[in-house]
């Protein structure tokens, strides 16, 4: 989790008194959550061929690509957009209500937004089809800049069933905890749902709301989750931290779930495709021009850019810490993580998969009556000479080694289910040493969305022995020595068998053309210590039916979260 200045702090402490003073008068006021064609009514107007184009960027840091490509709120000449022949006008517009006024209006011909915003404006964008979107480009995910924070007694997503969440209405974050929830099992209709009005900075925020009695967790940006959380711990109540709230998962773990991009108008579109088109283009070499530039931390080159980028994104040139972390939040994108999200059909996350994710969400909360289906310009990136060899290279995310001692020491302390996310088990039969795809492949199917979507969470492959030889051998009055030798062979067998399982996930992954991050997986072997069965005493309790017998032969599945174990991720 990133850290903060010692200004922003200041400004968090000012702010957060200045928040719980304003909730004491006058509380927060939240809001009900219509369509957005109850609150919108504007005219879908024509565009006009304007010479200079205005350009929506949100406070994200996946905008500092288009300000980079701009060289600033105007395009300047010596800027990648300025060489493209591009003239455009940097507009920063967070409330996405205003955004897309001015899009029906087109005074852009831009959305600029989450995909879960994109879907939700569709059913209003997509009645005339001039204003029909195109989802031309994918800027980045989300990899740290979100968060849920929850109250004390919520220690994993199941935990908020029949909880109170705050979360901006219209904002980014209505995808994500749709798609937390789902993956814990439950639903939209399991919680209670409160919706206010702005996402950070005021007093009718998710943030100021978590502070107010009645709400349990709120979907936040990671600065007000750190705030609210003592700088990520737990909070302690002082300042504006809120006592016993922590963040229960980020987009650090969940980094594949909210997906911003740019859409464009389709009568923009049609008259305009070589200018779209040069558009995208530049945003993709930024990508890759900017990472250049991020290793040259102390040139003035990438100490101007941080100043422009505080400026336009934060209102303060000084800003220059917070906007490297806004950078750092985000997992920047260029051509090949772009094809491979709107052309690759066998990948988890792609376009079409989060589009049917996301409209059973919006649909459940009544923000749209149905899905509209939406449209990509499915570019050519290999014949627009945009997949280079070294775009998109396998990335080993995690450092093995202490991802193994961080999940041995959780194991030993008795804390690797508190770190937990979502968990769920492989069953096997007596002496079966294989796990084909062809019997597992539900199973293989489950572990490979949890491992795609959760890239940064790490998941345990946890081998279980049957107890039975052990306890046979005891009844008997077996010596000690030859029983600790049978829990021995016990825990090597399961520790094999959770090897076996992981390799025949990956292969049954490269199968299907997925590429899984190995390092992401770690092995446990659990022997006969935690059966089913339940523990009597110091050993396993006896299986009273062939059900509870087989019940302990088994591997689990569990995702873990582990943000707060620096040491386990890999620079990327």
């Amino acid at each position: 989790m990133r850290q903060f200045t010692e200004t922003y702090w200041c400004k968090k402490i000012l702010f957060g008194l200045f928040v719980i003073f304003s909730q004491k008068a006058l509380g927060v006021n939240f809001i009900d959550a219509a369509p957005l064609g109850a609150l919108i009514k504007e005219p879908v107007a024509s565009c006009k061929g304007e010479k200079t184009i205005q350009v929506p960027v949100i406070t994200w840091g996946g905008d500092m690509m288009t300000i980079f490509a701009n060289g600033g709120k105007t395009t300047q000449p010596a800027s990648l957009f300025g060489k493209s022949g591009l003239s455009l006008q940097l507009v920063r517009e967070d409330i996405f209500t205003n955004q897309i006024k001015s899009y029906l209006a087109c005074k852009t011909p831009f959305l600029r937004g989450t995909l879960g915003m994109i879907n939700l404006a569709a059913p209003l964008t997509d009645v005339d089809p001039k204003s029909k979107m195109i989802v031309i480009h994918q800027l980045t995910w989300s990899a740290g800049g979100d968060a849920l924070v929850v109250k004390s007694g919520i220690s994993k997503p199941a935990d908020l069933k029949g909880k109170t969440i705050a979360l901006q209405a219209y904002g980014p974050h209505l995808d994500y905890l749709g798609k937390i929830l789902d993956d814990a099992g439950l639903t939209i209709k399991d919680v209670q749902l409160k919706w206010v009005k702005d996402l950070t900075g005021t007093a009718q925020s998710p943030a100021a709301a978590l502070r107010t009695q009645g709400i349990d967790a709120a979907v936040v940006i990671i600065p007000d989750a750190l705030a609210l959380t003592s700088n990520g711990s737990v909070g302690t109540g002082a300042e504006d931290s809120v006592k016993g709230a922590s963040i229960l998962l980020s987009t650090k773990s969940a980094s594949k779930i909210i997906a911003d991009v740019y859409a464009v108008r389709s009568d923009f579109y049609e008259q305009n495709k070589e200018l779209v088109q040069k558009f995208v283009t530049t945003l993709i070499q930024a990508q890759g021009d900017l990472a250049q530039l991020w290793k040259q931390k102390e040139s003035a080159p990438y100490k101007d850019f941080l100043t422009l980028s505080a400026q336009i994104l934060l209102d303060s040139p000084q800003a220059t810490k917070d906007v490297e972390g806004m950078y750092a939040d985000a997992e920047m994108l260029g051509a090949a993580d772009n094809e491979r999200f709107f052309n690759d059909g066998k990948y988890p996350r792609n376009f079409a998969a989060l589009n049917s994710e996301i409209a059973p969400i919006l649909t459940a909360l009544k923000l749209i009556d149905k899905a509209t289906p939406l449209k990509a310009a499915q570019w050519d990136y290999k014949t627009l000479g945009l997949l280079g060899a070294g775009d998109r290279l396998p990335k080993q995310r995690f450092d093995t080694d202490q991802v193994a001692k961080a999940v041995m020491r959780k194991d030993q302390q008795g804390t690797l289910n508190d770190s937990s996310l979502f968990s769920f088990e492989v069953v096997f039969k007596p002496n079966q040493n294989s796990f084909s795809a062809d019997d597992y492949e539900k199973e293989f199917k489950k572990v490979v969305s949890l491992a795609s979507t959760y890239g940064g969470a790490v998941i345990t492959v946890e081998g279980h022995s049957d107890p039975m030889a052990y306890l046979k051998q005891q009844k008997q009055g077996t010596t000690d020595v030859v029983l600790n030798r049978l829990k021995q062979s016990a825990k090597n067998l399961s520790l094999t068998r959770a090897q076996v399982v992981r390799d025949a996930l990956i292969k049954y992954a490269e199968a299907q053309s997925i590429s899984l991050d190995p390092s992401q997986f770690a092995l446990v072997g659990h022997g006969i210590a935690k059966p089913k069965t339940g523990v009597c005493g110091t050993d396993p309790c006896q299986p009273k039916s062939e059900k509870e017998w087989l019940s302990n032969m088994r591997v689990e599945f569990r995702i873990v979260q582990m943000e707060a174990e620096e040491s386990v991720f890999k620079p990327l």
